[in-house]
């Protein structure tokens, strides 16, 4: 009987990737997962306040970019923002400090569950007001333009985003200047609560586009390998001085709009038939297929990452709150900017 090393030679000709890089899109997504899923438990406890968005089910739209792009890449997105973070490598602890809303916290408490950012990792943030990440993303990338960096902007946002004239305007400045911006509509399918149909006659939403003669595409938002293709592409198209791309991620989302939505839109039996085609179940089933890893190993990597989300829990508990004085602190560079007073 063939080893598993022998059986993970054997496939490797006939995967679409590499064997490692399937081993860490199971991993990154499961993380993400559990870490929501405990995410959404401590929001029953009123441990975490205020608004909360999960981003259960759509795992493979992060993990298949944070894969398919550089560290030295920029990411900005909207307020469904904790599996971006988690997908880049952001302290889970520091994550979950921040939704406490802790002094330990990616931004010292003081930004919550919509606000997560992370310098080190170029992650440029979630963003609470609809569409106003688009612009931002197109300006990131006009820098990384301006200075030579040859590094793109990846910029997502929601299927309700595209109504917003932030959209288009970005859109045309962004074709105009050819900047090295990938565009990501995470489509879905019912923005806040109304479905795509209900809000508009364009329902391909890669087709707005077009309009600006930008290479644009769906992607099966559902398949972090179909994910990592477009990602990939579209960055190549970008670094060439090609200019940006438009990509509209097919994915959707298991809970609600945010942790307060009721899900009186859509029916259990819809949910259900976009679970059989979960990300994470896709991958854990190439790999036991392909002998990539057996069931006792991806098993081991459940219960590290258990120990991680518990181990993330313990730190946000045991922080202490910021100093009330700190909503002085970090709102202008100049430290003695003479216009605020405590």
């Amino acid at each position: 009987m063939a080893t598993v090393k022998e059986k993970k030679k054997e496939s490797a000709n006939k995967l679409q990737h590499p064997t490692e890089r399937y081993m860490f899109w199971y991993e990154n997504m499961l993380l993400q997962r559990r870490f929501e899923e405990k995410a959404g438990q401590l929001y029953g406890q009123q441990k975490i306040r205020g608004f909360c968005h999960l981003y259960i089910g759509q795992e493979a739209c992060s993990s298949g970019t944070a894969s398919a792009l550089t560290p030295d890449d920029k990411y900005i997105t909207a307020y469904r923002d904790h599996g971006m973070p988690l997908a880049l490598g952001t302290d889970p602890k520091a994550i979950m400090a921040e939704m406490y809303g802790k002094e330990t916290g990616t931004t010292k408490g003081k930004g919550g569950s919509m606000h997560i950012f992370d310098k080190e990792r170029n992650f440029m943030g979630g963003h609470g007001i609809v569409g106003a990440q688009i612009p931002l993303g197109a300006g990131i990338a006009f820098a990384e333009k301006y200075n030579k960096t040859g590094n793109v902007c990846i910029c997502f946002f929601g299927d309700g985003a595209v109504r917003q004239g932030a959209f288009h305007e970005a859109f045309n400045m962004a074709m105009t200047w050819k900047l090295p911006v990938i565009f990501v509509v995470e489509n879905n399918g019912y923005a806040m609560g109304t479905s795509v149909s209900r809000t508009s006659n364009v329902t391909e939403l890669y087709t707005l586009g077009e309009a600006y003669d930008m290479p644009s595409e769906p992607v099966d938002g559902m398949n972090v390998e179909a994910i990592h293709d477009a990602v990939s592409r579209a960055a190549d198209r970008a670094r060439k001085g090609e200019g940006p791309t438009y990509l509209e991620f097919r994915t959707y989302r298991y809970r609600g709009h945010s942790m307060s939505d009721p899900q009186k839109y859509r029916t259990k039996e819809e949910v259900e038939e976009y679970k059989q085609r979960d990300p994470i179940e896709q991958v854990k089933a190439t790999i036991l297929e392909n002998g990539i890893a057996t069931q006792e190993d991806l098993d081991a990597i459940e219960a590290r990452i258990k120990a991680i989300v518990a181990e993330s829990v313990q730190f946000a508990e045991e922080s202490k709150y910021p100093d009330p004085k700190e909503a002085y602190t970090d709102v202008y560079v100049d430290q003695d900017y003479p216009f605020i007073m405590d």
